[in-house]
Parts: C-alpha cells; sequence; structure tokens
C-alpha cells in the first residue's frame, strides 16, 4: 500500500516542475553568491533579478519557442528598467507609466499563455524598478545589469536543454499517462458499490480537464519540435508512438459507458461488480508505473499479472451465468471484451519503455503532426481587433491598469514602508481575467503569505545560526519554484519565510518586514478580489453560449467522421483523430469553463443544473460516438444505409441545437448542409466484421442523447 506514495514522491522528484525548480534557483542564486563572494552584493541582487525574471518565460515547449520568448524577454527588461529608472523620481510620470504599462503588457493575453508570461515578465521588472532611486548614470549600469542576469539564464537554459533535449518531452508525457491513469480510477469507481453515480461524474469532467490540458501540453512540445518529429532515433519514435497510443487507449477508456445506476441495480448482488472495479484500479496502478518509467527514463516493471485477473473475472461471470440462467451476463461480457482491449493497448503501450529496437523503430503512421496542434497569430492586427469592449482581454487589460493606478496611490498615502511596490506585486499576480480564478488566486496568495509570514519568523527566532539560515532558504528557493505552476497555495507559503530569510540577512528588520508584507498583500487582494467584481466584471456565464456551440459542433463533426464510414466511404485516420481531438479539447473547454462559473457568486450563475446536465449529456454522446467508432473495421469500407440514415437524424437534431445556440455560426450550417458521399460501387465486406444490433442500439442511444441535449439547450436558452 505504501508503493504508490513513494511512487509519487519519487515521480516529483523526476517531474518538470522540479527540474524548473532546480534551473531557475540556481539561475537566480548563482549570480547573487558569486558577487556576494567579491563583496558585490548589489551587483549580483540585479543580476538574479534579470534572471527571474525571464525564468516567468521559461515554461515548457519546443525550444525555439523558448528561446525566443526569453530574447524577447531580454529585450523588454531592458527597455522597462531603461524607462523606470529614469521617471521614476517624478510620481506624475510614474503614475502614467504604471498605467499605461499595466495595460499595453496585460493585452499581452491575446497572442496565448507565452506571450501573456513575457507580458508578466515586463510589469515585474516595472515594479521591482519602483523603489530604486539612481542617478541617472547609474540607471544605464542597473539596467544592462539586469539585461545580464536575463541573458544569463537565457544561456542557462538552452544549456540545459541542449544536453537533454528529450528530457522535458518525457517529463510532460509521463505526467500526461499519470492524468489518464486517474481518469480510469475515475471511471472504475463507477462500478463500485458506494459510488454516488452524480458525484463521479463531477470527478470524471474535472479529471477529463486535466487530461486535456497535459495532452496539448504534449502536442506542442512533440509536435512542434523538429528533432522529434523528423529524427528517427528509438528515444524520439519511443515519444511519438507512447503518445499516439496514449491518445487511442484514452479514447478506448472513454467510450466504456454504460448505464451505472442499472448496473448497480442488476449486478451488485453478485459481487462481480466489484472485481471489475478492483480490477481496472489496478489496470491504472499498471499505467502510473508505465507514467514513472516513461517520466524517469526507465524500464517498466510489472506489478500484477493482469491477464490472468481478467481471466479470473471471466471465471466468475461465467459461474454467475451457470448458476442464474435467467440473468442476461451480455453485459458484463461486453464490459471484460472492453476491458480486455483496454489491456491490449496498454501492453503495447508498456512495451515502448523496453526500448526494444524492433518495437520502436517501427515506422508511425503518417498523421500530419503539424495539423494536431495550434498556431498563433502574432500580427498585429490581433492586438488592434482586440482593442473593444467586446473582448474580455481588453477588459482585463483596463481593469489592471485601473487597479494598479490605484494600487500605487495607496502605496505612497497608506503603505508607506519600503518595499510597497508589493501591492502592485499582489494585483498583478492576483488579477485574472475571470472572477472565480481571481477569487482562488486571492485566497491562496493570502493565506499562504500569513502561514508564509508565521512559519519564516518561527525560523529566524528559533534557529539563530546563518549558515543554518542560508540552507533552509536555499531548500525553501527551491521548493517555492518547484510548486510555482503546480500547487500555487504551496508555493507561496515556501516563499514568504524564503523572503523573509534573505531580508534578514540584508539587515531588515524582521517583524516590520514581516507585518509590512501582510498588510501590502492584503491591501493588494482586497483591490484585486473588489476590482474583479465591479469593474469591467466577466462573468462566465454570459459567454458560455459559444462554449456549448463548439462543443456541439466538435460532437457533429466526430458523428460526420464515423457516419462517413456508414456510408462506404475508406477510413481517413488524420480526419477521424483530428475530430476526436477536437472534441476532447471543446469538451474540456466546457467543463472548465463550468467549473469556473459554478464557483462564481450564485447571483451570477445562470441555469447551473441545466448546464451540468449539457456537460455530462456532451460526455456521454461522444463516448458513445466513439463507441460506435470503435466496433466497425479499421481496413475494409462497408455500407450500411439504415444505419447511416440513423446517424443523420442525429447529426440533424445536433444541427439544429447549435443553430440555436449561435444564428450567426456559419460553420456549424455548412457542417451539416454537406452531405455525405459514398462510392458509385457499394463496397463489399463481410457483416460478421460488424455487430449490426450493437450499432442500431448505439445509434439509436445517440439519437436520444441528442434531444436530450436539444432539450435541455432550450432550457438553457429560456
Amino acid at each position: 500500500m505504501t508503493a504508490i506514495p513513494t511512487r509519487k514522491i519519487y515521480s516529483f522528484f523526476y517531474s518538470q516542475y522540479f527540474s524548473d525548480g532546480l534551473r531557475m534557483t540556481f539561475g537566480v542564486l548563482v549570480p547573487a553568491l558569486l558577487f556576494n563572494h567579491f563583496n558585490q552584493l548589489a551587483t549580483g541582487v540585479a543580476l538574479a533579478l534579470g534572471a527571474l525574471c525571464v525564468s516567468v518565460v521559461d515554461a515548457p515547449g519546443p525550444v525555439i519557442y523558448k528561446r525566443n520568448s526569453m530574447l524577447i524577454c531580454c529585450g523588454l527588461i531592458l527597455l522597462v528598467s531603461l524607462i523606470t529608472g529614469f521617471v521614476q523620481p517624478n510620481l506624475y510620470l510614474l503614475f502614467a507609466e504604471i498605467v499605461l504599462f499595466a495595460f499595453f503588457f496585460s493585452m499581452f493575453a491575446v497572442y496565448g499563455n507565452r506571450a501573456s508570461s513575457i507580458g508578466t515578465c515586463a510589469l515585474l521588472v516595472m515594479i521591482f524598478m519602483i523603489e530604486k532611486r539612481m542617478a541617472p548614470q547609474q540607471v544605464f549600469q542597473y539596467s544592462l545589469l539586469i539585461l545580464a542576469g536575463g541573458i544569463w539564464y537565457t544561456i542557462l537554459s538552452l544549456a540545459f536543454f541542449q544536453i537533454r533535449p528529450y528530457r522535458t518531452a518525457q517529463q510532460v508525457l509521463g505526467e500526461c499517462i499519470g492524468e489518464v491513469a486517474k481518469y480510469l480510477r475515475v471511471k472504475a469507481d463507477f462500478y463500485a458499490e458506494k459510488t454516488n453515480i452524480e458525484e463521479n461524474y463531477n470527478l470524471l469532467v474535472s479529471q477529463q480537464i486535466a487530461v486535456s490540458q497535459h495532452q496539448d501540453a504534449v502536442r506542442e512540445i512533440l509536435y512542434k519540435t523538429r528533432a522529434i518529429v523528423k529524427e528517427s532515433t528509438p528515444i524520439s519514435r519511443m515519444l511519438l508512438l507512447t503518445f499516439v497510443d496514449l491518445v487511442d487507449l484514452f479514447d478506448q477508456i472513454t467510450y466504456t459507458h454504460y448505464n451505472y445506476e442499472s448496473l448497480q441495480k442488476t449486478y451488485q448482488p453478485y459481487g462481480v461488480l466489484e472485481d471489475v472495479s478492483k480490477l481496472i484500479h489496478k489496470m491504472a496502478d499498471e499505467l502510473d508505473r508505465v507514467g514513472f518509467a516513461v517520466q524517469s527514463n526507465k524500464k517498466y516493471k510489472p506489478a500484477s499479472n493482469l491477464n490472468q485477473e481478467l481471466e479470473q473475472l471471466k471465471t466468475h461471470i461465467d459461474q454467475i451465468a451457470l448458476a442464474n440462467p435467467e440473468q442476461n451476463v451480455l453485459v458484463l461480457k461486453k464490459i471484460l471484451v472492453n476491458m480486455r482491449n483496454i489491456n491490449q493497448r496498454f501492453s503495447d503501450l508498456a512495451s515502448y519503455t523496453q526500448f526494444d529496437l524492433k518495437t520502436v523503430i517501427k515506422p508511425t503512421q503518417n498523421l500530419e503532426f503539424s495539423r494536431f496542434v495550434t498556431h498563433q497569430d502574432y500580427s498585429p492586427r490581433v492586438f488592434l481587433d482586440n482593442l473593444s469592449f467586446k473582448s474580455a482581454s481588453f477588459k482585463h487589460a483596463l481593469r489592471v491598469a485601473l487597479v494598479c493606478g490605484i494600487g500605487f496611490i495607496l502605496a505612497k498615502t497608506v503603505a508607506t514602508g519600503h518595499h510597497s511596490y508589493w501591492i502592485l506585486l499582489t494585483i498583478i499576480v492576483i488579477l485574472k481575467p475571470g472572477f472565480s480564478f481571481t477569487r482562488q488566486r486571492n485566497f491562496e496568495r493570502l493565506t499562504g503569505t500569513i502561514v508564509g509570514g508565521a512559519i519564516g519568523i518561527f525560523i529566524l527566532f528559533l534557529i539563530p545560526d546563518k549558515t543554518a539560515q542560508f540552507f533552509i532558504m536555499l531548500v525553501l528557493m527551491l521548493l517555492t519554484y518547484s510548486f510555482l505552476r503546480l500547487n500555487y497555495i504551496v508555493s507561496v507559503i515556501f516563499m514568504t519565510p524564503y523572503v523573509l530569510i534573505a531580508f534578514s540577512f540584508l539587515g531588515v528588520e524582521l517583524i516590520k518586514t514581516a507585518e509590512e508584507r501582510i498588510l501590502d498583500t492584503l491591501i493588494g487582494s482586497v483591490l484585486a478580489i473588489s476590482s474583479a467584481f465591479v469593474i469591467f466584471p466577466n462573468w462566465e456565464s454570459d459567454q458560455l453560449n459559444e462554449t456549448l456551440d463548439k462543443v456541439l459542433i466538435s460532437n457533429l463533426n466526430y458523428l460526420k467522421t464515423v457516419a462517413g464510414r456508414l456510408n462506404g466511404l475508406p477510413l481517413n485516420m488524420v480526419e477521424y483523430k483530428l475530430a476526436r481531438k477536437e472534441v476532447y479539447v471543446q469538451s474540456g473547454n466546457l467543463a472548465a469553463a463550468f467549473e469556473r462559473m459554478v464557483s462564481e457568486p450564485k447571483s451570477k450563475q445562470k441555469h447551473a443544473k441545466d448546464l451540468h446536465k449539457f456537460v455530462v449529456f456532451n460526455h456521454i454522446l461522444s463516448s458513445a460516438i466513439a463507441a460506435v467508432a470503435a466496433n466497425l473495421p479499421d481496413k475494409n469500407s462497408i455500407y450500411l444505409p439504415a444505419q447511416f440514415k440513423a446517424a443523420r437524424h442525429a447529426q440533424t437534431i445536433l444541427q439544429e441545437t447549435a443553430k440555436r445556440l449561435d444564428l450567426t455560426n456559419a460553420s456549424s450550417a455548412e457542417m451539416i448542409s454537406s452531405k455525405a458521399e459514398h462510392p458509385n460501387k457499394e463496397p463489399e465486406f463481410d457483416p460478421a466484421e460488424v455487430d449490426i444490433a450493437f450499432l442500431d442500439d448505439q445509434l439509436r442511444f445517440i439519437s436520444k442523447i441528442s434531444l436530450d441535449i436539444a432539450k435541455v439547450t432550450d432550457v438553457i436558452l429560456s
């Protein structure tokens, strides 16, 4: 029972988060220590500041994107530090700079997360320079030191990649496998006796968000890294094959959907569902081991004989059938078949970690990898088009600018300490486009600061030895940066004592500094959370229609792709996987939007129960479509006009629903109006390859779920 928690601890030390924490700690600490050794601490601190700011944009991704973003960041921190240094003596000019830069750099969010990080980096430099009082000639010198620190960190980060070019991809892929394992565990709980089905659906939807986000991160790294896509080294092939098969495995897990309440009533007395649940949990444990093997670059070592346990489950089902002839066990047999299919895909996935040349050198399918990733448009037109109150990014940028202006005034009038820039720092970190995320960050920042402040004071009073304090600060620093993207509240808890210990080395009064940090954080938090509520608020319920429409269109396109097979069209693997990927992405977006909405004030939530039904129905629909696709032969073309007609009926229902959600959406109308073609000559196929009864049953179910979605959509729109 202790193996899995222990492996989780090891997984953390092998993870990208710990690697990032090590790199950031090394990059920030080395300049300060080195120059302190030569009694030039101020120079070392300036270099460390530049390294810290550039580290903000050092997120996982293709090396060319990392390099470009860090170089742009270096240029911006030089420019911003120069401007701030020269206008700093004049409070009016400084106020104007803060407001203008807060707006301009917050608008970088229109270009995606990486560009948004660059904007945050520029604002951090501005904030840290606010309290620096320097003569004009010193401004140039200090700004160049900040630039040198940024360049130092850029070289350090790129050197890490050159030494181990596949390491980040292995870490991200291993974590993605772990998230799929968690998803499988949630699915396993549907078969457990005491599971609340509705609550478990909520967990399933939440975990689907995590899987979708991790899959996008893996695609970004694998498919945009030329070395991985183009090279034929064993490790690059292993990474690609593993991810392609992982998505197929997730698809297999997703479509194993049943009426779980009915299953519980029918088969619970026989104890077989508990056996199913336990065995699926073991499968998830083994999948976790595969993820750890990929993450740690080791060979997978199985802990369970899944084939043997599947045979035992088959025996149990056969015994039920013999002892109870009146009981239909067909559903149990289907569950067993699905579990065997999952196990087979899992076995293929596990084989890649053995680094068998015969396995990993086999050619991957021509999936046209570039089509599976999004390509950001960085033209100025995107920025200009968003300068409108119709844009959520524009309203957020205005909010940030106004609140930073108010925060600066309060910093100069109310919080008159030496570190009043902490107010602006808190605002920048907490204030997010959506209210729910802002409130979450607000709670995490406040709680983390108070708890961390208490821990910092405790350490400094209980352990007066400076050497011991330094090593404690080193550990706190490493943990701060390691948890920065993994768990923000934990990061803040470690960050606050680390900052207090660092200031104690500079001779700053401890209690006063702790009080000042807590007060400034409180002021910044109150400003951020109140502004998100009253200044151009951005409520999820006001923009959910577009999200609902997109997820309907994605399922519509998915169904159309699968229905084409019923009409004699050959399997186009690229188009099928693109349609499937879009369903996963849009379903994840919908689930995330719903979670954000239910965390907003009750008065701002609209049709929460009906939206929850929509989310669940959408998940069931995509699962049913995947089940149809999985039960069609991969190679042979088939022609089943009756079944194709049933699929078209469901498509028509979804089309009309999408039109009601967004009458201006041309893509939905075009998607359905184009009739699927079929060959002039009807394809020949073996009817034994297709379970017609199963297809009829699934297609009827798809039509029913489509009608349920239409009904709940009407309620949402009412």
